[in-house]
């Protein structure tokens, strides 16, 4: 055994809740990996912003790494053997009062990503340390990140990032606020986007610059149909899913509708439509129905008078 036995049962005891805690997330569908810097770095086009100096970082703030993500999980604790040694003088360090060197890290947005010092992170969390020094790096990124971001939803921010660089929206319209909860929703509007410019174009005769048809686009179809999602309160029978995923189902919606009955459908008239057509909606007419059934009942029978 090690000659420090604390240490070594603080790292057991840190590899036994790292392999409880993967387990939780998976059932509970959770992040439970860190993020790898590399990866969001180039999904998310970050461009360095300046040295931050030395400053005390929340430890649940930091949910990723710089080429050591797959060591640790999202809560820093070892997923590898092989970091015991290392784990376990830092620990040891820790324990008898000793001071640790400051770590370095990334910033972006509201996150940050291990440059140097995962092991003594790792520590910190395993002690409930609220907060660790760290000489600060900082990162632009024009997506906002949050700490309980999977890859999934990195993937997600990649698209949104794409989105925003190609059309500059947020320069063009700062108060829009375009996001989706499933892949591909953006790389559609970058095609309506396109489709709409060709179109102005041969309305006005004439080429449209690109932003210009951004600025058109958003102000002549994307507000127009938000608007009626918003005034048909349609949302509700959709939860968790953002106005720009209705956006996409509506406008398909139509579609597949005006195909069927051979003619041109009103937008509200296809919002109401796919409203119905949700289960939540469909399980909010049976619960009516039953209690309406059950209403009568107590009344006295089917037609309300009693016995």
């Amino acid at each position: 055994m090690d000659r420090h036995p604390q240490s070594y049962l603080d790292f057991e005891r840190a590899r036994r809740r790292a392999a409880l805690q993967d387990i939780l997330a998976a059932l509970r569908r959770r992040p439970a990996d860190l993020l790898p810097f590399e990866e969001v770095e180039e999904k998310l086009h970050l461009r360095p912003r300046g040295y931050r100096g030395l400053e005390d970082v929340p430890l649940d703030r930091i949910v990723g790494s710089v080429g050591r993500y797959q060591d640790f999980n999202r809560a820093f604790l070892p997923r590898r053997d092989t970091l015991r040694d290392r784990w376990q003088r830092i620990d040891t360090l820790v324990s008898t009062g000793g001071g640790l060197p400051p770590v370095e890290l990334y910033k972006v947005g509201d996150v940050y990503f291990v440059r140097d010092g995962n092991h003594r992170v790792s520590v910190a969390r395993q002690h409930d340390a609220p907060t660790i020094q760290a000489y600060v790096w900082e990162f632009e990124t024009p997506v906002p990140l949050e700490p309980d971001m999977d890859v999934d939803d990195l993937l997600l921010k990649g698209e949104q990032a794409d989105f925003l660089q190609q059309t500059h929206l947020q320069q063009i319209r700062p108060d829009a606020r375009i996001e989706f909860t499933v892949p591909g929703g953006y790389y559609k509007l970058l095609e309506q986007i396109a489709h709409f410019q060709r179109a102005i174009s041969q309305i006005d005769q004439r080429d449209v610059p690109y932003e210009e048809a951004v600025a058109l686009w958003y102000e002549m179809a994307y507000e127009p149909v938000v608007e009626i999602i918003r005034e048909s309160g349609i949302l509700q029978a959709f939860p968790g899913r953002t106005e720009a995923d209705l956006y996409i189902w509506v406008l398909r919606h139509q579609q597949e509708l005006s195909q069927r009955y051979g003619h041109p459908v009103l937008m509200d008239r296809a919002a109401a439509d796919l409203a119905a057509r949700s289960p939540r909606w469909l399980l909010r007419r049976c619960l009516q129905r039953l209690r309406e059934c059950l209403s009568r009942f107590r009344r006295g029978g089917p037609t309300g008078r009693g016995r």
